[in-house]
């Protein structure tokens, strides 16, 4: 497993500017917003989903949007009902524990098991905010940043909108 400060320093070997704020552990989005509402830019919600065919979806949208799975589905290309994968799933695949999932966990995906899905208005943002694989801190990306990241990574992310 990778810890948050490699996840930083692979953003800094990049030259990716990463700017991180301690607070506490946070495990909800309204918990989240409690902490670090004043941060400016988007704040993210991050779902670590399976397909019937037991393909891992990581997705990552707006905090206040609204989600509905089977719309979500045709979207991002999963194949039968999409549902949230277990916290075992979780930490095997990405290596970080339920409250801390991001984009950033994809550097503990070895086996590269998982698409990466990124609602289009993040993009839109000045600023992406997200944990940086613990549920501590919260770091601040800019939209390319993120898409940078984790083209290096090997991701190339699925991008969807929800009506």
């Amino acid at each position: 497993m990778t810890e948050p400060t490699d996840a930083l320093a692979a953003l800094a070997a990049l030259g990716i500017e990463a700017p991180t704020r301690e607070h506490a552990p946070v495990f909800t989005v309204d918990e989240m917003m409690a902490v670090c509402g004043d941060m400016p830019g988007a704040h993210t919600k991050n779902l670590f989903l399976r397909d019937g065919k037991r393909t891992f979806f990581l997705v990552t949208l707006r905090h206040d949007t609204a989600l509905d799975l089977k719309a979500l589905r045709g979207l991002i290309g999963a194949r039968g009902g999409l549902s949230f994968a277990s916290a075992e799933a979780l930490q095997e695949t990405l290596g970080v524990a339920s409250g801390s999932v991001s984009p950033l966990a994809v550097v503990n995906d070895a086996g590269r098991a998982v698409t990466v899905c990124l609602e289009r208005a993040l993009l839109s943002a000045e600023t992406v905010n997200v944990h940086p694989l613990r549920n501590d801190r919260t770091t601040a990306l800019r939209p390319d940043d993120l898409l940078r990241f984790l083209r290096e990574q090997g991701y190339e992310p699925v991008l969807f909108d929800l009506a």
